[in-house]
């Protein structure tokens, strides 16, 4: 049987699995869908067109599913979707999609969000990511599995953070942050590629050392982007085990957009 608090207040209309629990003084509206397993703590806003999915612990004082804070958002029925076995500590502000966009925001499954970050509408982020304190990510940002943001990391509209990256606590994203590559600064810089977080996670020598000729090719060798393109394609020939990972790289360099460009 569902455990809701006393003092919770939840719409008879919302969908919450029997092993949901909700703490007190929580507010979950009509149009909230709540997986199984998942734990909603006290003082917690629960809104909009959400699903969450099973095995989240979302923390006190959070606030999921709000309006987007854009001007142009117009009651339209937008949604905040949300995976699995994610932990959402407190204070977190994540906002419906809107209009303008895919219409949704979108949280993977498997990843830290810790205190005070905010997902601003239509943002994307994929699986096993780590945002550490005050994160902050205006709106359609996408950031890819595994990547890990450091505290106050503030992060522009439309910017893309690549899988397997790495930004530095305080760092100002304006540009976008290609697979693998670890930055920092105001604006950010690069300053070289995530290699002891690919070693953890498994990557083999071959790999990392195809991840060494990328890091090469993008920021050591004066090249354009597009020369740099051209040799990072022929990496799978010296290094055939990194062609997934070389085909990522090129995926991700092939949406660049003109005007933002690429941490330097």
């Amino acid at each position: 049987m569902t455990t809701i608090h006393a003092t919770a207040l939840v719409d008879p209309a919302a969908e919450l699995d029997s092993s949901v629990t909700v703490g007190p003084y929580t507010v979950i509206g009509p149009h909230v869908s709540i997986g199984a397993g998942t734990t909603v703590g006290p003082h917690c806003v629960l809104e909009g067109h959400t699903t969450i999915g099973c095995d989240n612990r979302i923390f006190q004082f959070s606030s999921l599913g709000a309006i987007p804070q854009d001007k142009k958002y117009a009651g339209e029925p937008c949604e905040l979707v949300i995976g699995d076995r994610n932990t959402i500590r407190e204070f977190c502000t994540f906002n419906i999609g809107s209009p303008g966009d895919v219409g949704v925001t979108r949280v993977g499954d498997d990843n830290w969000l810790m205190a005070y970050v905010h997902l601003a509408h239509d943002c994307q982020v994929g699986s096993h990511t780590i945002f550490a304190n005050n994160s902050q990510l205006a709106g359609h940002v996408h950031v890819g599995d595994w990547a890990i943001l450091g505290g106050f990391t503030v992060v522009h509209q439309f910017v893309r953070i690549g899988a397997h990256s790495m930004t530095a606590m305080c760092t100002l994203l304006f540009a976008d942050v290609p697979p693998f590559v670890m930055c920092q600064g105001q604006p950010a810089a690069a300053r070289s590629m995530n290699f002891e977080g690919l070693r953890r996670r498994g990557f083999s020598p071959e790999r990392i050392s195809a991840v060494k000729a990328m890091h090469k090719a993008l920021y050591r060798d004066d090249l354009t982007l597009q020369a740099a393109r051209e040799r990072i394609a022929d990496l799978t020939h010296s290094y055939p085990e990194s062609a997934p990972d070389v085909q990522m790289m090129l995926a991700f360099l092939d949406h660049v957009s003109p005007q933002r460009g690429i941490v330097r």
